[in-house]
């Protein structure tokens, strides 16, 4: 919970206020979430039943649920040709599954992709479906289709509902530095990349971020991750004004994290809703994640830094045309996310967010706030331009590896 200002009648105005913008959502966007159809291929039920029933010389394969660094010991074990059946026969399980070798997660996600794209390919044919049902069944084709190209490292794809996916820049492999963006509202399949403004979606997020880290050091090995392998809120609803889902994608995110190989810093880029998942996993981070950046957030569900409970460096930036200012920073009852993030109070390191023109410009190419998130990504700090004061963010800091 947030804390607030003692006086009672300042707390009972933040109170209706609060209560005023959740009716105002509840008014615009329906007291219920619309339902999502059944993905494309393959059901995750059936996968997962599949999976369990399975054995690879005699021996059950892990549970799911199992940590990352047992998923991972299990698959060293196998040999390549084991590995190799495994993601073939169920590349819906395999794709998804933390600790799995990454090379053998792109492998999977081939495989389900191509399935997918084989069952929506006959969707599209239906008579019955009607022509919204045609058309959103054409995007998922298309979607499908820029996935399984050759180029592209799909780390986690799931067709069920909106669907989920991640996407891998560089070799994860091999990387010093691996950058994580966590999106907000309205990220599922069909937004996870977009030709008209590219930047405002996650894949095009990743592409911008990892060629700005590349020019601020070259000669580091950096990977980027998009990262949009949670269920998020669906348009600015009750979804977006609470922390439910948040909470669940954090359990996603901190097995993402968990399972990623090597011992590579780990930086968090957080943006909008993304920045109150990472609010919520903050307390549970591992000490590889140095950097936790939030990018137009309603708050991180704390009153301040300290309350995130975590090792990691918090920034935080905010562009001045952004709507963002005009949420309420408070959280009651549930509703709300807390504090301000970029207020001097929260205790964040605020960093220049000048040309990213409103909420969805900040990993936009030349823009400073770009500049700021691949100085971090990069382990360069001595480059950051602070909001503000000069120098301000960086106080504490020496060297270009932030020790």
């Amino acid at each position: 919970m947030t804390s607030f200002d003692a006086s009672p009648t300042l707390s009972v105005r933040r109170m209706l206020l609060a209560l005023a913008v959740v009716f105002v959502l509840l008014a615009t966007t329906g007291w219920t979430t619309i339902g999502h159809k059944r993905g494309s291929g393959e059901s995750p039920q059936a996968a997962l039943a599949a999976w369990r029933h399975a054995r690879v010389d005699g021996l059950p394969l892990p549970d799911v649920a199992s940590p990352p660094s047992a998923v991972a010991a299990f698959f060293a074990s196998l040999s390549g040709s084991e590995r190799a059946w495994l993601a073939d026969r169920h590349p819906l399980v395999v794709g998804n599954l933390d600790g799995a070798p990454v090379t053998l997660r792109y492998r999977a996600n081939r495989h389900a992709l191509d399935r997918a794209l084989r069952a929506e390919r006959s969707r599209v044919d239906d008579s019955r479906l009607s022509a919204a049902g045609r058309h959103e069944a054409v995007r998922r084709v298309h979607r499908f289709e820029s996935l399984m190209r050759k180029d592209r490292q799909i780390l986690a794809f799931d067709p069920t509902g909106p669907g989920r996916a991640a996407e891998v820049l560089g070799d994860i492999d091999r990387a010093q530095r691996v950058s994580v963006i966590v999106p907000g509202v309205d990220t599922n399949l069909l937004t996870f990349q977009k030709t008209h403004r590219k930047y405002s979606a996650p894949a095009g997020m990743a592409q911008s971020l990892y060629a700005a880290e590349r020019g601020a050091a070259p000669r580091t090995r950096t990977a980027v991750i998009a990262w949009a392998d949670y269920t998020a809120p669906a348009g600015v609803g009750v979804d977006a004004a609470t922390g439910r889902l948040a909470a669940n994608g954090s359990v996603r995110l901190l097995r993402l994290v968990d399972g990623l190989p090597g011992h590579a810093r780990v930086a968090l880029f957080c943006h909008s809703y993304g920045s109150v998942l990472c609010g919520v996993a903050a307390p549970s981070l591992p000490a590889r994640v140095t950097d936790v950046a939030v990018a137009g957030s309603p708050g991180m569900r704390v009153a301040n830094a300290a309350e995130l409970k975590t090792r990691a460096r918090v920034w935080a930036m905010r562009d001045a045309d952004d709507w963002i200012q005009d949420v309420p920073h408070l959280e009651v009852g549930g509703v709300g996310h807390g504090a301000d993030p970029v207020a001097p109070e929260f205790g964040a390191r605020v960093l220049s967010a000048a040309g990213a023109a409103g909420h969805a410009g900040y990993f936009e190419p030349g823009t400073e706030s770009l500049h700021n998130l691949a100085e971090i990504g990069a382990g360069t700090y001595e480059g950051l331009t602070c909001a503000g004061a000069a120098a301000a963010c960086r106080s504490g800091i020496s060297g270009r590896t932030g020790v």
